[in-house]
């Protein structure tokens, strides 16, 4: 009966984190957006912001990725 409580410990642990995972999803598309309405309001404007754009696409996805790792570890490895 406890590796059965342990086992459902796990798995709802790496489900709460999978939501980071869409977190993220929705994280990428807040900046994209954002950027697209900036780039449409002053188009001059909108070749100096694309570093800015894939920055904050990378950090956003970076915390996707940690998420998901933080959901694998739960797993298979605790």
């Amino acid at each position: 009966m406890e590796g059965d409580i342990a086992n459902m410990g796990q798995f709802i642990g790496a489900g709460l984190a999978g939501i980071g995972s869409g977190a993220a999803a929705i994280g990428v598309g807040h900046v994209a957006g954002n950027f697209l309405a900036g780039a449409l309001r002053n188009p001059s404007a909108a070749a100096s912001q694309t570093a800015t754009l894939f920055i904050g696409i990378a950090f956003a996805e970076a915390l996707g990725i940690f998420s998901f790792l933080v959901a694998l570890l739960l797993m298979f490895a605790v």
